[in-house]
C-alpha cells in the first residue's frame, strides 16, 4: 500500500477541519501509520512461521495458529486505518461537488452572477452534516475495531505460551510459543492507546461542532428578537407622541370650527 499517496490525499482535509481534526490527522499519520510501516510490520514479520508448537503432528501447528490468531494484528490494523480514514474523503468529495456546481453556475450565468455558496469549504448546510457524519462514522469504526481486538485477544494480551486443547488433528494438549511476545504486547498497547486518543479527539470535535452550531443559532435568535422588540418600541413611541399632540389641541378651535359650520345654532 502506498501510504504517501494516501497521506497526500487526506492532507487536503486539513483545510476544512477544526483544530481537533488537525490533531487527529497528525496522530493518525505520526503515531499510527508511521509506527505501523516502520516498526510494527517488522516486529510481526511471518508470524505463522515463528509460531512453534511441541508436536510434529502434521497440520497441528497451522490449526493452532488459526485458532488463536484468526486474523493477524498487522492486517487488522491496516484494515482499521483504511476504514477510519475513508470517512474524511466524504468531506473532500462534498467540497469538490460544491466547487463543480459553482463553476457550472459561473459558466452559465457569467462571472458576475450570484454565488451559490459564500465559501465552498465553509462548514454550513449539507457540508456541516457531512463533516459531522464522518466524525460519528470514524468514532464508531474505532470503537468496533477495539472491541474486536479485545475480544480476540483477552485484554489485548499476548501470552508467551498458549495451550491448544480439543483442536483436531492435535493430540491431547499441545503447547505453542509466540515469537517476541513482549515486544508485540508493547506495540499492541501503543496502537490501542493511539486509537483511544483518536476516539477522544473525535468526540471532542463532535461536541465542539454541535456547541458552536447551537450558540450561533441562539445568538442569531436573540439578535433577531432584539431587533423586533426595538422596532415595536419605536412604533409605540410614535403612536404615543401622535396621541399627545392630538390631546393638546385647543378646545376653543374645535368650538369655533363647529360654529362656522352651523351659524344658526344658539347656545343653550
Amino acid at each position: 500500500m502506498d501510504w504517501k499517496t494516501f497521506q497526500g490525499l487526506l492532507s487536503g482535509v486539513n483545510k476544512y477541519s477544526t483544530a481537533f481534526g488537525r490533531i487527529w490527522l497528525s496522530v493518525v499519520f505520526v503515531f499510527r501509520v508511521l509506527v505501523y510501516v516502520v516498526a510494527a510490520e517488522k516486529v510481526w514479520g511471518d508470524e505463522q512461521k515463528d509460531f512453534d508448537c511441541n508436536t510434529r503432528q502434521p497440520g497441528c501447528t497451522n490449526v493452532c495458529y488459526d485458532h488463536y490468531f484468526p486474523i493477524s494484528h498487522i492486517r487488522l490494523w491496516a484494515l482499521q486505518l483504511i476504514f477510519v480514514t475513508c470517512p474524511s474523503l466524504l468531506v473532500i468529495m462534498h467540497v469538490a461537488y460544491r466547487e463543480d456546481r459553482e463553476k457550472k453556475n459561473r459558466l452559465k450565468n457569467g462571472d458576475d452572477c450570484h454565488k451559490l455558496y459564500e465559501n465552498t469549504g465553509k462548514k454550513h448546510g449539507g457540508l456541516w452534516w457531512t463533516y459531522l457524519f464522518s466524525l460519528f462514522f470514524k468514532t464508531g469504526i474505532e470503537i468496533t475495531f477495539l472491541y474486536i481486538l479485545h475480544t480476540m485477544w483477552d485484554s489485548f494480551d499476548l501470552p508467551r505460551l498458549v495451550k491448544c486443547t480439543n483442536v483436531e488433528p492435535c493430540p491431547n494438549i499441545v503447547d505453542c510459543y509466540i515469537a517476541r511476545p513482549t515486544e508485540k504486547k508493547v506495540f499492541t498497547y501503543f496502537m490501542v492507546a493511539a486509537s483511544a486518543i483518536c476516539i477522544i479527539l473525535s468526540i471532542c470535535e463532535i461536541f465542539y461542532l454541535i456547541t458552536k452550531r447551537v450558540v450561533s443559532h441562539v445568538t442569531k435568535y436573540k439578535r433577531t428578537n432584539k431587533h423586533s422588540v426595538t422596532y415595536s418600541k419605536a412604533s409605540t413611541c410614535q403612536c404615543h407622541i401622535h396621541l399627545e399632540a392630538t390631546e393638546k389641541r385647543p378646545m376653543n378651535k374645535t368650538v369655533e370650527s363647529l360654529r362656522a359650520s352651523a351659524p344658526n345654532l344658539t347656545s343653550l
